[in-house]
């Protein structure tokens, strides 16, 4: 546990401007071989020490500038990046009231325009899942189902998004450790350090991270301008994105977005240390369960049948 806090609390202070990774690194360096001697390729490790190095605020800083002078020129929009840190003593946890989710997928666009996921093609968090009552055979569950199909009552509903789990198979799996959980339970990707290999989105037993296919379609009216560097900025092609529990709100004491435009109160948000907190109460009051319980991935997106 402590070796895995030290690595996660130096990749913070790690934040490169480039996406040159481990993997890429090893891939140029047998690229060349032809070319050199043995003796004279560098090895990932060299390469890495030789490019990077831990970056002060002011590195920091002058990133996000670069960063945000980009998105002016791409969208002619001023932003604001910045780099919100895990708060002490929290850790975030979701619950979702399925016995209130009534399918009206105001969660999923809300999720869309604060996050500023690509609208054409279209890529989306959070997948409403469509189950006939009696069942619960997330296989043949639909999501893509019309709007007015939304609250029918032989029905019911169930929200699927980053489960943040404890012991997450896509942070095993990603060869160059560009996802990792943070202190307060967020599971992150820096897409600058993202190779597009993949392994994760594979890996995630929720499908729920996506792969950006073509250059992300974001319009200047598409853009939400309050931006975090592991959250919301613009991804670019080639790179895994997903549900941050949009830490740009939440690590300033805001609600996700998700939440916010919820009609029926099915969603809650909170900080499972504190006794006091809604989603604590909940936990320890209501029958609760996870997705997929038996693959050991300790979610901590919790569901709960209630009126």
């Amino acid at each position: 546990m402590a070796k895995q806090e030290k690595n996660t609390l130096s990749r913070r202070d790690f934040v490169t401007g480039a996406a040159v990774t481990l993997a890429s690194a090893s891939a140029g360096a047998a690229a060349l071989s032809p070319l050199m001697d043995a003796e004279e390729i560098p090895t990932a490790e060299e390469f890495l020490q030789k490019h990077y190095r831990e970056l002060t605020p002011a590195d920091k800083k002058e990133i996000f500038q670069r960063i945000e002078e980009e998105i002016e020129k791409q969208y002619g929009v001023k932003a604001t990046v910045d780099d919100p840190p895990p708060l002490d003593g929290v850790e975030f946890a979701y619950v979702l009231n399925i016995g209130r989710c009534i399918g009206c997928r105001r969660c999923v666009y809300a999720c869309m325009e604060e996050n500023n996921l690509s609208r054409d093609p279209q890529i989306q968090y959070i997948r409403v899942l469509k189950l006939k009552k009696g069942s619960i055979d997330l296989d043949t569950a639909i999501h893509d189902y019309p709007a007015n199909e939304a609250a029918d009552p032989d029905y019911f509903y169930m929200p699927v998004q980053c489960q943040h789990c404890r012991n997450a198979p896509c942070v095993k799996v990603c060869p160059v450790k560009a996802t990792w959980m943070e202190k307060d339970g967020i599971v992150v990707v820096d897409y600058n350090w993202c190779i597009g290999c993949r392994y994760c989105e594979a890996a995630c037993p929720y499908h729920a991270r996506r792969f950006n296919w073509t250059r992300p379609g974001l319009s200047r009216e598409d853009l939400n301008p309050d931006m975090a560097y592991l959250s919301n900025r613009p991804r670019m092609l080639g790179v895994m994105e997903k549900c941050t529990f949009c830490l740009q709100r939440t690590r300033k004491g805001r609600y996700p977005a998700c939440l916010e435009v919820c009609p029926t109160g099915a969603r809650k948000f909170g900080n499972l240390r504190d006794p006091d907190s809604e989603v604590r109460r909940i936990l320890e009051n209501e029958r609760v369960f996870v997705l997929k319980q038996s693959l050991g991935t300790l979610p901590k997106f919790y569901y709960v049948f209630a009126k």
